[in-house]
């Protein structure tokens, strides 16, 4: 009896230390892996390491570079072998053509996905999982991405990182300034982008909304910057410029009533979940918003099953109020 109290006991402590750094490690795999169910099955298994482990816990570090070092190193073993997570501007130039076919992409093209953002965290947490940066960290190699990661958005220090990548100090920097220079190369969306909650970046969210659910196309013209852009996830499909992009949503946004949006955030970005007039569920839009209109626009068209997971109906739910 007394071993089963000890174990629970133990049990009990190790829920109560490491289950606070859940939600961090959480979004820690999602930078480093670019999907959310990747992430989900790494956290589940490094908790399930660290469990194992936890008996052999000594302290000779924190237990968050404990944990870090453990679930690093389970993406690390996820990625390897893997090409990287992508959207449709990595694919090639944009199409100057809205009304020309979908371009296919590569059936084995594995996509970068959104995942709901978590308005508790602070800003630079939010900055942090901004799809432009995820994707753009997809270019970097495994071992590289991490060191970043690790050093630049967690800001562990060089040694700690070090100790979780079995490696020195002067490879760790070494490491980083490669990763640095390589991304300053893939980096987009350079410009401020604003804060979800920021007024502009909401009304921008509801111009988008608007302009759907209206078939307004002037209301969409206000909301886009000049050099604005739209991503088809799925396809090789992706336009740039205003006159473009509107040229394209003017083919697809119908008539009053043909769609229904519903307002929600990812990556810390203002997205709105659509909705067909029959009911069907067609998927999220992911805005960049900036203090001159919206720069771009992903489209992740992964219906009910993507909705649900961002706490929206799996059907329209019908008009909104007014």
């Amino acid at each position: 009896m007394t071993g089963v109290v000890m174990a629970d006991d133990m049990a009990a402590a190790f829920v109560a230390a490491t289950e606070p750094l859940r939600r961090e490690l959480s979004a820690h795999c999602y930078r480093m892996l670019g999907s959310a169910d990747d992430a989900e099955d790494v956290v589940q298994e490094t908790y399930l390491r660290a469990w194992r482990a936890y008996g052999d816990f000594e302290g000779r570090s924190s237990l968050r570079v404990w944990l870090y070092r453990i679930a690093t190193n389970a993406c690390l073993t996820a990625l390897a072998g893997r090409g990287r997570r992508a959207l449709p501007f990595g694919l090639g130039p944009p199409t100057d053509d809205p009304g020309s076919s979908v371009r296919p992409a590569d059936p084995e093209t594995a996509w970068l996905q959104p995942i709901p953002d978590d308005p508790a965290s602070v800003v630079v947490a939010r900055e942090s999982t901004r799809l432009a940066l995820v994707a753009s960290l997809q270019f970097l190699p495994p071992k590289q991405r991490a060191v970043l990661i690790l050093r630049e958005v967690l800001a562990f220090s060089a040694a700690e990182v070090a100790t979780m990548l079995d490696t020195s100090v002067a490879a760790v920097k070494s490491t980083l300034q490669r990763a640095r220079a390589r991304l300053d190369e893939t980096a987009t969306d350079r410009d401020l982008i604003s804060d979800p909650d920021d007024p502009t970046a909401r009304k921008q969210l509801e111009a988008y909304i608007a302009g759907f659910e209206h078939a307004d196309t002037a209301a969409l013209e206000r909301a886009l910057r000049t050099d604005a852009a739209i991503e088809l996830v799925g396809t090789g499909t992706w336009f740039h410029g205003r006159v473009t992009c509107l040229r394209f949503l003017t083919g697809v946004i119908g008539a009053p009533g043909d769609w229904r949006m519903i307002p929600t955030r990812a990556n810390g970005q203002p997205a709105a979940g659509a909705y067909r007039r029959d009911g069907s569920a067609f998927g999220l839009g992911v805005l960049t918003t900036t203090p001159t209109g919206i720069s771009r626009i992903v489209v992740f068209g992964g219906g009910a099953e993507l909705l649900t997971r961002f706490g929206l109906p799996a059907r329209n739910p019908g008009p909104p109020a007014r």
